[in-house]
């Protein structure tokens, strides 16, 4: 028998800890409980100045003169020490394994900062110290090296007493552990921080660095949505020395790889695989490989095969999955699941149902459009002038190179132009990660899209681009047929998706391009939506490779119109530098 985490000879033990949705207590005083967050936003509340102190909700207060005598609050034992002739300690923020960390007051440019103090045992040995300290030294160095708006900005190391206080950003906000205390987190914030996270590590892979302990308490929840990675103290820089001693591991057990557990050396895929127990927790409510001791935490890292995600569906659950895969081999790699997170983060599409009939032209050979009651009373006129005009589009046949009604848009940082419909809505990355190279023009009604994507030769450190366009085309297209691991596996009550590879070819270059039909698994099971897209593949001279996706319905008014798009789409692709 298999044993699936607990001790040798027994039965799976039970996870030792769930993270559920707080529960009110009508004995408790008001002020006894933090405040019950939104649904599906248990950090929705003003964040507190220290981004680990959870805030609390007072019920009023007798007149003063009847308040019983309290004890007042003691300051911190070192509070208002002066670090390194600058920083001013204020409060203590939390620790972690090897630090206390600290909100100060930088007083030379006025400014609070986050440092993070050295907390060793005394007894422990000086060589372990000198080890330890060193360790410290490596974090600020590798997150120093990291410019990215998701990995926290080190200011300074400074050295007091011979040990080195890390001088950080002071992020306002709390951390995802805490977070998770008051309840679980929905799929589309769950994959929002993910994805913030996944660019934090991409950045740190790409200068050669391991995190090597991601965990919910290392992933701060700061203002205004901003995710931040924190606790570099244990990463590993490619090309140095390890610090870990034979017999001592290093991080958090239930987030550490299995190939780590089995002392075998750690790539990329340890961090992604830290990633998908993450988001595991985050939505699901469990630690998967959380045991009451170590030592089976750790069999069940190496043997568990946790239940499949419940409250995570779709992509987000396929991207949960594919990162515990045991074999890093088979982790799909960083491109792959920063496609399923962003599919998990987009909000959902309206749908126009088939209840209100629209009449364009008069008399009986009047054409019919049909629109839903909810178009008419939330999307209101605008959608009903989209409808209309759609239908207009459609009845006139593509006229020249440049159909009727179309612009080119020039896509600077793509390096490409694009023809799309006028009235089509445009969409870019945020900005938040330097690495994210796309744009999407999509039609007033969501059923049909223009999306072009640039993967850079020069950011693909693990070798994801195929070697040719036929080859990227052949590859996602037996992904996407794969219903047990491929792009489509969480279909798999619906029919798998069909498709056909051709190669052509583009300004005299080789190029290919894929047309697939699916079932849209993002609506009710019970009234499937058959969709359809044709994709365009070019790979550069210098590597880069550039994927144009079309996407309209599979069936209906609506079908040939998308197909008339696709065509027009990528017949007008202009690409700067082939």
């Amino acid at each position: 028998m298999m044993n699936q985490g607990g001790q040798q000879g027994q039965p799976n033990e039970p996870t030792s800890y769930g993270l559920q949705p707080p529960q009110h207590n009508p004995q408790n005083p008001p002020y006894a409980q933090a405040p019950q967050p939104p649904q599906d936003n248990p950090y929705a509340q003003q964040p507190p100045a220290s981004p680990y102190a959870t805030p609390t909700q007072f019920a009023p207060q007798p007149p003063h003169d009847q308040q019983p005598s309290r004890p007042q609050a003691q300051p911190d034992p070192g509070a208002g020490r002066l670090i390194a002739g600058r920083y001013r300690l204020l409060s203590k923020l939390g620790h972690g394994g090897m630090g206390t960390v600290w909100r100060a007051k930088d007083e030379t440019v006025d400014r609070e900062v986050a440092v993070k103090e050295p907390r060793l045992p005394e007894h422990l040995p000086e060589r372990e110290r000198a080890n330890a300290f060193e360790r410290m030294r490596r974090e600020a160095r590798a997150a120093a090296r990291l410019d990215h708006p998701a990995v926290v900005s080190v200011h300074d190391v400074a050295v007091e007493d011979g040990r080195p206080w890390i001088v950080m950003e002071f992020v306002q906000g709390r951390s995802l552990g805490d977070a998770l205390k008051e309840g679980t987190l929905g799929a589309r914030e769950a994959a929002r921080i993910g994805l913030e996270v996944l660019g934090a590590l991409e950045a740190a892979h790409q200068a050669g660095i391991l995190h090597r302990d991601v965990k919910p308490d290392n992933v701060m929840l700061g203002r205004h949505g901003r995710v931040v990675l924190t606790d570099f103290g244990i990463a590993q820089i490619e090309g140095e020395t390890s610090l870990t001693d034979t017999g001592n591991f290093v991080g958090s057990p239930e987030f550490i790889a299995p190939e780590r557990v089995l002392g075998q050396r750690p790539g990329p895929a340890s961090d992604l695989w830290s990633l998908g127990v993450v988001l595991y927790a985050a939505t699901e409510g469990v630690s998967p490989f959380r045991r009451t001791n170590t030592p089976s935490t750790l069999q069940a890292v190496l043997n568990a095969t946790p239940a499949a995600p419940a409250s995570a569906q779709g992509p987000l659950a396929e991207a949960i999955n594919g990162l515990l895969q045991k074999d890093p081999a088979h982790r799909p790699g960083a491109a792959r699941i920063r496609h399923l997170l962003e599919q998990a983060a987009q909000p959902p599409q309206p749908q126009l149902q088939p209840t209100q009939v629209v009449q364009i032209g008069g008399g009986p050979g009047g054409t019919h459009i049909r629109l839903g009651r909810t178009a008419w009373l939330g999307l209101g006129a605008a959608v009903v002038a989209a409808a209309v005009t759609a239908y207009l589009v459609i009845a006139n046949p593509f006229a020249g190179p440049l159909p009727e009604g179309w612009k080119t848009r020039e896509e600077k940082a793509l390096g490409a132009t694009l023809a799309v419909p006028a009235d089509y809505v445009r969409s870019e990355p945020d900005g938040t990660n330097d690495k994210e190279h796309w744009v999407t023009y999509t039609d007033p009604s969501y059923s049909l899209s223009i999306a072009l994507t640039l993967y850079k030769k020069s950011e693909d450190s693990l070798d994801e681009i195929a070697g040719s366009a036929a080859s990227e085309a052949y590859d996602d297209m037996d992904s996407m047929e794969d219903t047990e691991d491929g792009v489509f596996s969480f279909m798999a009550d619906k029919p798998a998706p069909k498709g056909s590879t051709k190669e052509t070819s583009y300004e005299k270059e080789k190029a290919a391009e894929n047309t697939v039909t699916y079932v849209d698994d993002q609506t009710d099971s019970d009234t499937p939506r058959p969709r359809e897209a044709r994709v365009f593949y070019y790979k550069t001279k210098s590597g880069d490779l550039y994927k144009l996706w079309i996407d309209y319905p599979g069936k209906g008014d609506f079908t040939e119109r998308g197909r008339e798009v696709a065509k027009a789409a990528i017949e007008n692709l202009k690409i700067e530098k082939l």
